[in-house]
């Protein structure tokens, strides 16, 4: 049976209003990615692997691009990319345009669309990024279309790259790092914080394992995968086309 996660949980209009009011912190690395642990080691992994696998790359995808950090970090080291950024929150959008814009002579496109309604065009993309976003895909079916609409985009020995909330499949190992991310949060900032951020995890988060995302890459045709940093609910993987 499909596993779906769609019950009681944020729908992409709330999840939309929620990030248009969050552009400042998402605008700085450290404020905007507090929770996550080891963000600015992810960050540099996805985008150093992109550039070892496509360094003559001359288009990119930055899929949920927020306000831009991952486009930025990205065009330190391939630098005039052609990029185009999606996300929900034209305030995000608006934020990443400017910030980007500054620092490429390439073009910049931005896009207002939730993934799953977007037909990406064939085989356009050298890189496709997805940082802190996929997890907020519901259904077996969900993760599938998305899967396929990226593989498709790529060109040929193409890669695409996530950092993102994980789960775990053994519900053994599921609680042990649960366990291990809540004393985490209580170092940042004590039981109160801890709690507030694990409710609106249960509220709009829907992760899946690295283990379910790996098999499906590999399902949807990409030729290579790997698993690039691992940190107890957070990981950093992805695939080449």
């Amino acid at each position: 049976m499909e596993k779906s996660n769609k019950q009681q949980k944020s729908s992409i209009e709330e999840i939309r209003d929620r990030f248009d009011q969050d552009v400042e912190r998402f605008s700085n690395l450290d404020t905007g990615q507090q929770t996550i642990i080891d963000a600015p080691l992810s960050l540099e992994l996805c985008t150093s692997a992109a550039f070892y696998v496509n360094k003559d790359a001359g288009a990119m995808l930055d899929i949920g691009c927020g306000a831009g950090n991952y486009t930025l970090k990205m065009l330190e080291k391939i630098p005039d990319l052609d990029c185009t950024l999606i996300d929900l929150s034209m305030s995000m959008l608006t934020r990443a345009q400017e910030r980007v814009s500054a620092v490429t002579k390439g073009q910049v496109k931005i896009l207002q669309t939730d993934i799953l309604q977007t037909e990406l065009p064939n085989s356009e993309y050298d890189i496709v990024l997805a940082a802190a976003v996929l997890h907020h895909l519901r259904t077996d079916t969900d993760w599938e279309q998305v899967f396929r609409n990226i593989y498709q985009s790529l060109k040929p020995g193409g890669s695409f790259w996530i950092s993102d909330l994980i789960e775990h499949e053994p519900a053994a190992i599921n609680q042990l790092f649960e366990e291990r991310y809540a004393r985490h949060l209580d170092d940042l900032g004590g039981p109160e914080y801890r709690q507030h951020v694990l409710d609106y995890i249960a509220k709009e988060d829907t992760p899946r394992s690295v283990s379910f995302q790996l098999r499906l890459l590999t399902k949807v045709g990409f030729s290579y995968t790997e698993v690039l940093h691992k940190n107890a609910c957070f990981a950093a993987f992805g695939a080449v086309k």
